[in-house]
Order: structure tokens, then C-alpha cells, then sequence
């Protein structure tokens, strides 16, 4: 139901914050992971209709989407940030290999 909560949330925070980051870390990329899986997210829960364009806005109670965000929202964040750490990894990795391939 409210499983987009915890990534929409980490992305308004990065959002925030991107100015403070420096560009070797390509930003850029985690805006895009978060942002599009919020957006996606949110149509699928509309096509169940799970989420309604009217208030309440949500057809659960809070009883039932706290568990969900933690649930299922958190660990989708933790592994969002996991293959954008790894992107980045794999970057440097990449770039300190084609420096010593070139100095040799």
C-alpha cells in the first residue's frame, strides 16, 4: 500500500543533499533509481487501487502500512543504495585499472 514512502523519502533527503556531493560519486544515478521507483510504484498501487486519487488517499489504515514501509519499503532503499554503491565501485574499479594498464 505505502511501500513508495520509504524510497520517496530517501529521495526528497538525496534530493536535498545533491548539491553537497561531490560528482565522482554520479548522484545522478541514485536520483534516477529512487525517483523512478517511487513513480512506478505509484502506478502500480493505483492500477490495484491501493492508492485513490481522493482522501483518504490510502485504502488502508496506519496500522496496516507502518509494517508495510518497514516491511518492504526499507529493504528496497537498502538495495537501491547497495547496486548504486557497487555502480560507483565498479566506476573507480574501472577507471584505477585503465590508469595502470596505461602506465605500464
Amino acid at each position: 500500500m505505502c511501500c513508495f514512502a520509504a524510497p520517496a523519502t530517501a529521495a526528497i533527503i538525496v534530493t536535498t543533499a545533491k548539491k553537497k556531493i561531490p560528482e565522482k560519486y554520479h548522484i545522478e544515478w541514485l536520483l534516477s533509481m529512487l525517483w523512478g521507483g517511487v513513480f512506478m510504484l505509484i502506478v502500480e498501487h493505483l492500477a490495484h487501487q491501493e492508492v485513490v486519487p481522493y482522501f483518504p488517499f490510502f485504502t488502508a489504515g496506519w496500522s496496516e502500512m507502518w509494517p508495510e514501509i518497514l516491511r518492504v519499503g526499507v529493504p528496497m532503499v537498502a538495495f537501491i543504495f547497495v547496486v548504486w554503491a557497487s555502480m560507483i565501485f565498479g566506476v573507480i574499479y574501472g577507471k584505477r585499472k585503465k590508469l595502470r594498464q596505461l602506465e605500464a
